[in-house]
């Protein structure tokens, strides 16, 4: 190989392949960081707490043993609804792609609306 193609595939190369490489590890980091393995979590079972009781009377000693489960206080989260506000052009199919969701959940969530007459700044609540 000449001499001066050389110095020039290595002058360009030598960047692209630096770039590619920093490109593909970006990549892993963000499929790692966003669980893109598609890995699902299982949970077991609740641990029980043991309470050993020993009574003793003059002849005999009684041992009982009980098992109660633990509990962990629980809170649960409610999303808060969210609007939209009907632009001008808007049908609920447009609303439902645009917010990711079905024109049935849509409906659903809106019992009073007519479909076919949308009017400019009504607010709907899609979520």
């Amino acid at each position: 190989m000449d001499p001066r193609r050389r110095r020039e595939l290595t002058r360009y190369g030598a960047p692209a392949a630096f770039l590619a490489a920093a490109t593909i590890a970006v990549l892993l980091i963000k499929a790692g960081l966003s669980g893109g393995s598609g890995a699902t979590t299982t949970v077991g079972a609740l641990p029980t707490g043991t309470t050993t009781r020993a009574t003793q009377t003059r002849s005999t000693t009684t041992i009982t043993t009980s098992t109660t489960p633990i509990t962990t206080p629980t809170t649960s989260t409610t999303a808060a609804p969210r609007y939209y506000t009907i632009q001008s052009g808007d049908t609920l199919g447009s609303v439902a792609l645009r917010e990711h969701t079905t024109v049935d959940d849509l409906l659903r969530l809106n019992p009073g609306v007519n479909p076919q007459g949308l009017r400019v700044g009504q607010r709907i609540r899609v979520g």
